[in-house]
């Protein structure tokens, strides 16, 4: 413990000086501007930003705390678009339009932004708390994690959709396959075979994941506001007060906890991210919150516990970064690019080797979550006029701004036909009410656990029987089952009880 508190004092000796303090602030900014822009995030702000660093002959020690200000930062204003517009920065602030939309269109925007703003500095510091002293011990338990482990992660994950099938569940099963069809484009990365590319080069790589989240939300979103703004009954949402009441905190207390403990120890699992993060948690607290059937309606608890999971993981991803040698999430795998690129190996040693750079970088955190909800409390009046500006000016600036982005970072104006042709179809699907967080989630995370399911029969010569071996395998099926069966179990045992009162 004391050797603890006694390098952290040293990490603080760092980034206490007049140059990293400006660097923590300037990377919070521009963090909350990426994730503030719809189709941005944090790995496009991470991977834009590296270059400039480096070509500035920034020291190691002071790259890395300004991007990863621009990390944590982005996971923090993700929650701006998406509860203003429906148009969630990147995966992991899906599950933050599920309620958070809902609120601003109940007038709430403000207490929304005000709540999910303390729900993301909870979740942020919860994750450095436990990044300072519990990460050998959640590094040990991610290193047992192999390909087998990974699947059936997946498996879990895709699982946890179940909480947002409500009564039409085919409909969020169609997403899924939808989401995983456009994940599979492009060449196949072990056979070299070309899936669904239809003769076109472009298609080669496949979708950028920037596309498909600019497609599917924000472009079939400015279609929705143009559709409403037509019609005569819809109304601007009204915004009233822009503070988060000590009652409604407290209401939302355990949520938010629970979900910074789940974002954090998903996001020291290498290679899932707050994507996973979101939906477990959403998942849970649903769960065990949901009585009255509010979640997806504008329910607090639905807003605190994606914000809090998913800037917890954003800590968490550091971790197996930092102690293993590998990336937690997209972000972190171009932070670790940002260390290669200064002839620094992350791994066991780096603790001993770099003393001053990894401490430094895990006290630069915790300056700047505070920084981050000091800057953000006072511009949350800012933030909430977004909605009162007139759909002439908010349409075309809103899909200027996304398709911006998707220029910018592919160069390229078949990015944006394809951009154009998911958005089209993700209106259609939102006009037949189908559900396009499961569609996001088959993208994400359905390459992952092709790889990994490959790898696993790789290993085992093609036996599925790896699929089930293990201490871990064993928990994450039956983690799996129950989220599959219980609730249809209890529904089935509420009904015959309600039956046999009557």
């Amino acid at each position: 413990m004391m050797e603890v508190l006694s390098s952290l004092a040293a990490g603080f000796a760092v980034v206490l000086t007049p140059t990293h303090l400006f660097l923590v602030f300037l990377g919070c900014m521009l963090g909350t501007l990426f994730g503030a822009l719809p189709g941005l995030g944090p790995i496009n702000g991470v991977a834009i930003l590296l270059p400039i660093c480096y070509t500035l002959g920034l020291p190691v020690e002071s790259s890395l705390i300004m991007l990863a200000g621009i990390y944590y930062g982005a996971e923090f204003g993700g929650r701006i678009s998406s509860i203003l517009l429906n148009v969630p920065g990147d995966a992991g602030a899906v599950f933050t339009c599920l309620d958070g939309y809902p609120m601003a269109q109940k007038g709430l925007a403000g207490p929304a932004l005000a709540l999910s703003g303390v729900a993301s500095f909870i979740g942020g510091t919860i994750a450095i708390v436990g990044l300072t002293f519990f990460a050998p011990l959640l590094a040990s338990v991610a290193i047992f994690f192999g390909p087998a482990e990974y699947f059936v992660l997946m498996v879990f994950a895709f699982a946890t959709i179940t909480a947002l099938m409500g009564s039409n569940p085919a409909k969020s099963l169609i997403g899924v396959v939808i989401g995983l069809i456009v994940g599979v484009v492009g060449v196949d990365s072990t056979t070299g075979i070309l899936r669904f590319t239809f003769g076109e080069a472009e298609l080669y790589d496949g979708f950028e994941f920037l596309i498909v989240i600019v497609g599917f939300f924000a472009v079939s979103e400015i279609m929705l506001m143009l559709e409403h703004h037509s019609s005569e009954d819809f109304e601007m949402p009204k915004i009233t007060r822009i503070y988060v009441t000590i009652k409604e905190l407290l209401y939302c207390k355990w949520t938010m906890v629970r979900s910074a403990m789940i974002g954090f120890v998903v996001g020291t699992l290498p290679g899932t991210g707050a994507s996973i993060a979101s939906a477990v948690s959403y998942t849970i607290a649903q769960k065990i919150s949901d009585k009255e059937g509010t979640f997806g309606k504008g329910d607090m608890r639905g807003l605190a516990a994606p914000e809090s999971a998913n800037n917890a993981c954003a800590g968490g991803a550091l971790i197996p970064m930092l102690t293993l040698g590998v990336p937690g999430s997209g972000t972190t795998a171009v932070l670790l690019g940002a260390l290669m690129l200064y002839n620094i190996n992350p791994g066991p040693m780096l603790f001993v080797e770099q003393p001053l750079l990894v401490w430094g970088l895990i006290a630069s955190m915790y300056i700047g979550n505070v920084m981050l909800l000091v800057i953000n409390f006072p511009m949350v009046r800012l933030f909430t006029k977004i909605l009162q500006v007139p759909y002439w000016l908010l349409v075309p600036s809103v899909i200027v701004l996304a398709f911006v982005g998707v220029y910018s970072v592919n160069m390229s104006t078949f990015a944006l036909l394809l951009a154009l042709i998911l958005g089209v179809l993700g209106y259609f699907l939102r006009k037949l009410h189908y559900p396009m967080a499961p569609v996001i989630l088959g993208f994400v995370l359905g390459q992952i656990m092709e790889d990994n399911l490959r790898r696993a029969f790789a290993m085992s010569g093609g036996e599925t029987g790896i699929l089930f071996q293990g201490t871990i395998n064993a928990i994450l099926w039956g983690l799996t089952l129950f989220i599959l069966f219980v609730p249809m179990l209890s529904k089935m045992v509420a009904k015959r009880y309600a039956l046999g009162q009557k």
